[in-house]
């Protein structure tokens, strides 16, 4: 379920309040925003009816939460997060759920539209994003057809990412011929150089 309300009668006051969570990487982040703003205000009813938030979706997000937290400790896992406070809470999190999506990811093209990375489908950012710009790449949760092509829940990601994170995925011998692919030819390239630097200092020492 949406996790914003925005009725008819309020359209405007729900749209500043959720401009109050918005995080400028993009809509996931944003969503996590409410979030940790929810469990801050002891889940309370009251707040989210105020902030336009549905509480029932919090409600189910934080039961999910709990249900993993518990897969991990039933297997042993370490539970570890970065600290919130640190620089890189948000980085290490846009990494995280790209290592979940990197096969949901657009790059926009110069003509000023997104193609879909592999299949090329043109899509538009779904005007309810909380993005004030256009990233080079987008990290996509749903992708909607109507008389235009939207992508859905949306957050900027890096293209040096892609790479790491999914190197099979961007195999570029897989790629149609696109701009997509020059620019991943040229982080490839650029690894490749530093990878080469690298060595040729290791070697010196």
């Amino acid at each position: 379920p949406n996790c914003f309300l925005r009725p008819r009668e309020a359209q405007k006051a729900a749209d500043e309040a959720k401009a109050c969570f918005a995080h400028i990487d993009g809509d996931h982040l944003t969503l996590l925003n409410v979030y940790h703003a929810y469990k801050e205000n002891n889940e309370d009813p009251t707040w989210c009816y105020e902030n336009f938030i549905n509480s029932r979706a919090l409600k189910s997000a934080d039961n999910v939460r709990q249900q993993l937290e518990r897969i991990m400790i039933r297997y042993s896992l370490k539970l570890c997060s970065t600290d919130f406070k640190s620089k890189a809470y948000y980085l290490n999190i846009r990494k995280a759920m790209l290592a979940g999506h990197f096969m949901q990811v657009a790059h926009l093209e110069h003509t000023g539209h997104y193609l879909t990375v592999k299949d090329n489908q043109v899509v538009h950012l779904h005007p309810s994003n909380c993005l004030d710009h256009k990233p080079e790449w987008v990290m996509y949760n749903e992708y909607v057809m109507t008389s235009k092509n939207f992508i859905r829940i949306v957050t900027d990601v890096r293209g040096e990412w892609l790479i790491d994170i999914g190197p099979h995925y961007y195999e570029l011998s897989n790629f149609p011929n696109c701009e997509a692919k020059r620019v991943l030819e040229r982080l490839y390239n650029k690894r490749e150089r530093k990878t080469l630097e690298k060595n040729r200092k290791k070697n010196k020492s």
